[in-house]
């Protein structure tokens, strides 16, 4: 029966160790810098690779010649540029310390 414990114990110790680093490279993807454009730069959308709007630049030159509908497009663009590198990012990111294994619930 000990043996039992002992292993389970290993495991106990093994889920503290992978939660700790999870915990890690969440606060690395808080820090880290993602950028979406669209219009060559007349929308600029920062996020988080977690996924936190940082900031939404959009050019004078953007606002004065689009319609509202043209400029809600941009924005959109943008900002599913940077959606999708942010998820590229977290998940390369996820993967390094899960072995690939796709553990729901994680971020």
């Amino acid at each position: 029966m000990s043996g039992a414990m002992g292993d389970m114990g290993s495991l106990l110790k093994q889920a503290q160790l992978m939660q700790r680093e999870l915990d890690r490279v969440k606060a690395e993807l808080k820090e880290r810098e993602i950028e979406g454009t669209a219009g060559g730069g007349a929308v600029v959308v920062k996020l988080s690779a977690s996924k936190d709007l940082l900031s939404l630049e959009i050019t004078e030159d953007a606002r004065t010649n689009n319609s509202a509908a043209g400029l809600s497009e941009l924005v959109r663009l943008a900002l599913t540029a940077a959606l999708a590198e942010a998820e590229e990012v977290s998940t390369e990111e996820m993967s390094k310390i899960t072995g690939g294994l796709d553990l729901p619930g994680l971020m």
